[in-house]
């Protein structure tokens, strides 16, 4: 079984489009992704066909159920968890994580010790900042070597006392592109008697996630950075979610997961979801040769959609590196792909992050500029003040030729 683009591609109605007679290159999928077919008509059958609160006698209210179902089975299978009732829907990531953290806080005490990242989005620091404040916490910070774009775990034994309750970071980096080890971070917590949080938005879409595996406490994720909709994800181990007194109304279940989702859920995003899980699982079984269960096939399709991105970032980055005047903020080895996720940012020395995107999309090439959320990263590495980066997210659907155009464009651009 091999890879095949042009098979994939043809999943995704929207490669096909173009502007103006220029086609469209998108190159902004890390704050988010183009879908598959299969993932609309799922979210439309839903809509049109499932439309209704759950609880009922009644049809339509069956069948939501089974689309929620469905939705907690294939999270399941996505995340290896072990139990289809740790899996948690939410508007998104960012949102999940400020109410469970909510729940959280209720185990803390003035005095007792938060970790936090450098390298994080913002949505895996503000909220334990504020809960920080509010709760006369404290917050030490990990921080990230600046010229090798990782952390040095070394630094990590040193920011642990015995008030530490809670460590929280990034699976992968939303600016920097950088693969943490988060099973090594994890342990270090557990070991300390404090829980972890990892904020996987940015690792899920690209690597393969075992929740088991990594030995975490949460974990999180939306659906619409791995070609699904506009959708959050938690997941907790049991015995710790049970500790926790979900913020809910009266008449909600006490019981897991549905205690921990308020109001009514979006079943057309559930049922997306799902759908993009099963996409997972076909590239496993056609094109990977997996002929497993689906987790099997999720696996099989996601390791060799992520060997394929590799070469992306391995071409983007070099030839990034040929351009005059631009440096790339991130790991850059060839021979050190698999720690990054095809996320890449650059600086130039004469020109804006801002002004380079705006030529970019002139062209129909779509990057994002500034600091993406990751306010941290950016004011450690010390761009802020001047605008933040230039971000290229490749993903398994972008062509080598697409790559070629961007760099192209930029050398034209930064001429």
């Amino acid at each position: 079984m091999t890879f095949d683009l042009a098979t994939i591609r043809a999943q995704f109605p929207s490669l096909s489009e173009a502007d103006d007679g220029m086609p469209r290159l998108y190159f902004d999928n890390p704050a988010g992704t183009q879908v598959p077919r299969q993932v609309a008509d799922r979210v439309a059958d839903c809509l049109l066909y499932k439309s209704a609160n759950m609880g009922g006698h009644f049809r339509t209210s069956e069948l939501a159920g089974i689309v929620a179902d469905e939705a907690r089975g294939a999270m399941t299978d996505f995340l290896n968890a072990p139990s289809a009732d740790e899996i948690i829907f939410g508007q998104n990531m960012t949102s999940l994580t400020f109410h469970v953290a909510r729940s959280i806080g209720r185990h803390l005490r003035a005095g007792d010790e938060i970790i936090l990242s450098r390298m994080d989005h913002d949505a895996n620091v503000e909220p334990w900042k504020l809960l920080a404040r509010d709760m006369d916490l404290k917050v030490r910070w990990l921080p990230f070597d600046t010229e090798t774009f990782e952390f040095d775990l070394a630094i990590l034994n040193d920011l642990f006392s015995d008030r530490t309750r809670l460590v929280c970071v990034a699976g992968a980096s939303n600016l920097l592109g950088t693969i943490n080890d988060v099973e090594s971070i994890c342990s270090k917590a557990r070991a300390a008697g404090a829980w972890s949080f990892i904020d996987a938005v940015q690792s899920a879409p690209h690597v393969v996630t075992d929740v088991q595996k990594i030995d975490c406490d949460f974990f999180v994720c939306s659906a619409y950075k791995f070609f699904g909709p506009h959708q959050g994800i938690l997941w907790g181990r049991r015995d710790v979610l049970e500790q926790l007194e979900p913020y809910k109304l009266r008449p909600a279940s006490t019981e897991l997961p549905w205690s921990f989702e308020t109001g009514t859920q979006s079943h057309e995003g559930m049922a997306g979801t799902a759908a993009a899980v099963d996409y997972f699982a076909w590239v496993g079984d056609t094109m990977a040769g997996r002929s497993g269960g689906r987790r099997d096939q999720v696996v099989g399709g996601m390791e060799m959609l992520f060997e394929y991105e590799k070469q992306l970032a391995e071409q983007l980055i070099t030839g990034l590196g040929k351009i005059a005047g631009v440096k790339v903020l991130g790991i850059s080895d060839p021979a050190a792909m698999n720690r990054r996720v095809p996320t890449v940012a650059f600086v130039h020395d004469s020109h804006t992050p801002a002004a380079i995107a705006k030529a970019m999309a002139k062209r129909n090439i779509f990057v994002w500029s500034g600091h993406n959320y990751a306010l941290e990263a950016a004011e450690a590495l010390g761009i802020n003040d001047s605008g933040g980066a230039v971000r290229i997210g490749a993903v398994h659907y972008n062509t080598p030729a697409e790559v070629d155009v961007v760099l192209q464009a930029l050398q034209d651009i930064l001429a």
